[in-house]
Parts: structure tokens; C-alpha cells; sequence
């Protein structure tokens, strides 16, 4: 479903992406990996048409993204920290969304009964705690019922009842058949939630297949040790 080939990106002198190839497998979870600054967000917001790449391409169902932008709304994107006009209600926010995509989906009212806000419709964005803002950006990435679903760092600030909910969700859409990218430090969660790893360092895939391959290539029982040994080996 997505394709993305010899993509590289530069901001100045700086190489952020350095001609990534990379097949994204459609219909299962993929989860993006490696330390601060490998290039994991640049990928992302290229892929949304929030950054222009020095040069390369991506492909969404076999055609370019290039100077497009109707493929956006095959795509749920909850960004990491999102900003939202705060004088608006969440209600208001939903419909404003809605509105400007000119759908009347009511996926929205299912999705804050789900994550208990349904009572919280009125409140205004900015007094939201951060774990609301969290629900909320979850709720606006699944409401549109998108075929790729894309989260970044998404269960930060969640608390342990709303992650699990989340969790949950996510394994949902999945068995629907969506493409679901997801980046997290926290390697449980990208252990639970996806199939396939991408390993990123400095802007090069170190690591491209079934998460589970990793792990018994590094001889470790668990991602987190699997991802350690990469981390350890590349900084050698």
C-alpha cells in the first residue's frame, strides 16, 4: 500500500533521511523504531505532505503523493502533541473537522462514549488535561474510519485505563484489515501492537522485517532487549 523509494531529506547541512527504501505492508501494524533524531517523525510528516523530501518519492496505492492531496483522506493521523484552537469545545472541534471533510460520520460520539468523554463534549480545549488532548487526537485519527491509521508516540500522557483502552482499539482496526504505522519509545507496546519492524539510525533502516525475526536474530525474548543490542551495536 505504501511505498517508499530512495527518499531523502536535508535541512541545510544535515542529512535527516538518507535515501530510505521501504515497503509498508498494507492490511497489519508496522511500528517504526530507533533514538532521538533517526528520522522517525521526518518519515511520517513526508508521508503526510507536512514535509517536502530533497528528493525521492512516495507512493500510496501505486501512485505518487507528489503534488497530490486527496490521499490524505484515506489516512487517521494522532500526532504525538497536537494543537487545536482553544477557545473551541470538543464538540465543536469534531463538527469543525467534519465539516471541513464533508462527512457526517457519528463514529465520533461511539468513540467518546468508548474513552468516557461523551460527559466532557462541552468542555473547552484548553482546559483539557494532556490525556484528554490524547483521547481527543485518538478519536480524530479512528473517527473518519481511514484504511491507514497513523500514531505517533500516541499513549503518551494516557493513563493506564485509557492506554488499555487504546491498546484495544487498535488491535480492532487492525482486524478490520488497516495499515497501522506506530512510533513509541516504550518497545512493550510496540511489541503488542505491530508485526513488522523498521529500525531507523540517523536516517538509514538498520532493520526492515517480522518483529519477531529480530528477536531471534538478537537471541532475546523480548523487543526491548532485541533493540538494545541494535542501539549498542550501531553506536560501536
Amino acid at each position: 500500500m505504501i511505498s517508499i523509494k530512495k527518499l531523502r531529506k536535508d535541512f541545510g547541512p544535515r542529512t535527516v533521511l538518507n535515501e530510505l527504501d521501504l515497503e509498508i505492508p498494507a492490511g497489519q501494524a508496522t511500528g517504526i523504531v530507533g533514538p532521538n533524531g533517526s528520522g522517525k517523525t521526518t518519515t511520517i510528516k513526508a508521508l503526510l505532505g507536512l514535509v517536502k523530501p530533497t528528493s525521492g518519492d512516495i507512493v500510496v496505492d501505486g501512485k505518487s503523493i507528489e503534488g497530490e492531496w486527496l490521499y490524505r483522506s484515506k489516512i487517521g493521523y494522532m500526532p504525538q502533541i497536537a494543537r487545536y484552537p482553544e477557545n473551541m469545545t470538543i464538540g465543536e472541534l469534531f463538527e469543525f473537522i467534519k465539516n471541513m471533510r464533508g462527512s457526517d460520520t457519528n463514529r465520533d460520539r461511539e468513540l467518546l462514549e468508548y474513552f468516557d468523554l461523551d460527559s466532557e463534549i462541552d468542555k473547552r480545549m484548553r482546559a483539557l488535561s494532556g490525556g484528554m488532548r490524547q483521547k481527543v487526537g485518538a478519536i480524530l485519527a479512528m473517527m473518519f474510519d481511514p484504511e491507514i491509521l497513523i500514531f505517533d508516540e500516541p499513549t503518551a500522557g494516557l493513563d493506564p485505563k485509557s492506554s488499555v483502552q487504546f491498546k484495544r482499539l487498535v488491535h480492532e482496526e487492525k482486524q478490520k484489515g488497516k495499515t497501522v504505522l506506530l512510533t513509541s519509545h516504550i518497545m512493550s507496546e510496540i511489541e503488542e501492537l505491530t508485526d513488522h519492524l523498521i529500525f531507523m539510525v540517523e536516517g538509514n533502516i538498520r532493520y526492515d522485517g517480522p518483529m519477531r525475526e529480530l528477536m531471534e536474530l538478537q537471541q532475546e525474548q523480548r523487543l526491548e532487549g532485541a533493540v538494545a543490542k541494535m542501539m549498542e551495536e550501531t553506536a560501536a
